[in-house]
């Protein structure tokens, strides 16, 4: 009888050395997916302020074809300086002495071109700036242009069919725009910049 006591008394022991480790490991496991769950969360998060930022870059890049196909003259001006305030000319690497076309800088939040949903649209903003197509040393104060057929059309790069007699010459731009997760008048270097460049061409 005394031997089968101790042998039941070490199994309920064992028992419960058992049930802590069990207890142990699925502690760790719930802490563990906790840790997943939130790197996640946390990646599922940046991913769409990624996403947020490209539209508003390309977002500025669709106003500025419109601003160009509505003016009737496109000369360079002068070198953007300090006006630029977060897309800066050295996030791209081929420009060394840009001058802008009529000096045109232009920076939105999107809920100044979008409705609803003011309050986050406010938080993403977008600046852009135009010049000439560099040449092969960064400069832009020469255009390239192109020969190309019929006499009427406009944006090139749109796919445009020129179907009149004759022919003119296409000139070529460049867009830079650059798409933020912060309000127009804040947003600086330690926000999420996401950064396009458009070549297009067009003929007046």
């Amino acid at each position: 009888m005394s031997l089968n006591y101790k042998k039941r008394k070490n199994e309920k022991g064992f028992a419960i050395a058992l049930a802590l480790l069990m207890l142990v490991a699925m502690s760790l496991m719930g802490a563990t997916l906790m840790v997943i769950a939130a790197g996640d969360h946390k990646r599922n998060g940046n991913q769409n302020v990624k996403q947020q930022t490209f539209y508003a870059a390309e977002t500025g890049i669709s106003e500025a074809k419109k601003w160009l196909a509505s003016q009737s003259s496109l000369l360079p001006g002068s070198a953007p300086g300090n006006n630029l305030s977060f897309c800066k000319t050295t996030f791209f690497p081929e420009l060394s002495s840009p001058k802008l076309i009529k000096d045109k800088i232009e920076k939105k939040n999107l809920n100044e071109l979008i409705s609803g949903e003011d309050a986050k649209l406010s938080n993403y903003s977008y600046e852009y700036f135009i010049t000439y197509t560099p040449d092969q040393t960064g400069n832009t104060q020469t255009a390239k242009t192109s020969t190309v057929s019929g006499t009427t059309g406009g944006d090139i790069s749109q796919g445009t069919t020129y179907k009149d007699s004759g022919t003119s010459i296409a000139t070529f731009y460049n867009i830079y725009s650059c798409g933020c997760n912060a309000n127009k008048s804040s947003c600086n270097s330690d926000n999420v910049i996401t950064v396009l460049q458009s070549t297009i061409t067009l003929t007046q």
